[in-house]
């Protein structure tokens, strides 16, 4: 008699990570919705602080792709900040251009950036690819 296994939710189908990239500039949004496309996963964009509150109430996504400097010099952090005190726990990435136009070295900590990677703009497609699938486990 052949032994039985359990059957694993999604056994023989592909997961599909959603990402949400919360970015007012629109070559941002566009360039890392292509190569993260490319890759395989499910991407959704917002524009503002407010967009992004609203499409992760509507369904959290497995990772944050998130501007520092957005309609104020600081949404990204704000955000991030209130998505940490309200139990958000899914990978945040920081995207920002703040410390080489301004001469800043704005860097993850817990309290005041509460990211899990800090990544300078541009970010290069393969550097995206690789912080997305270690951060999610793939």
């Amino acid at each position: 008699m052949a032994a039985v296994r359990p059957v694993k939710a999604n056994q023989g189908r592909a997961v599909v990570s959603k990402i949400l990239i919360v970015d007012d500039d629109p070559d941002i949004q566009e360039m890392c919705s292509l190569v993260l496309t490319k890759e395989g996963f499910d991407v959704v964009c917002a524009s503002n602080r407010a967009e992004g509150f609203k499409t992760i109430a509507a369904g959290a996504p497995d990772l944050l792709i998130l501007d520092v400097m957005m309609e104020e010099p600081d949404d990204g952090l704000t955000m991030a900040r209130q998505l940490r005190r309200e139990g958000f726990d899914r990978p945040i990435i920081m995207l920002t251009s703040v410390n080489a136009a301004m001469g800043l070295q704005i860097d993850r900590d817990d309290e005041i950036v509460p990211v899990d990677k800090f990544q300078p703009k541009p970010v290069e497609p393969k550097v995206l690819i690789a912080e997305v699938n270690e951060l999610l486990g793939r």
